[in-house]
């Protein structure tokens, strides 16, 4: 992963960029799964909410580096 984006004249890493991203996309499915009863039957919530982190955050760069955004 390369590349940088700029918000209003300042370079940030691609990574950092993503990483907001996969954090917005895993409170909200925190927040369906827990209205669903989902974490009745995970063992260790915590654990279980970074593992979903990270692998939201692993679909996106997939995605994005699919697509082309950067490169």
């Amino acid at each position: 992963m390369t590349g940088e984006a700029t918000f209003y004249g300042v370079y940030v890493p691609w990574l950092l960029v993503l990483a907001v991203v996969a954090w917005g996309l895993c409170w909200g499915a925190r927040r369906l799964l827990g209205a669903l009863g989902v974490y009745r039957w995970v063992w260790h919530a915590a654990l279980f909410d970074t593992a979903l982190y990270v692998l939201i955050l692993f679909l996106l760069s997939r995605l994005t580096a699919a697509q082309g955004f950067l490169s």
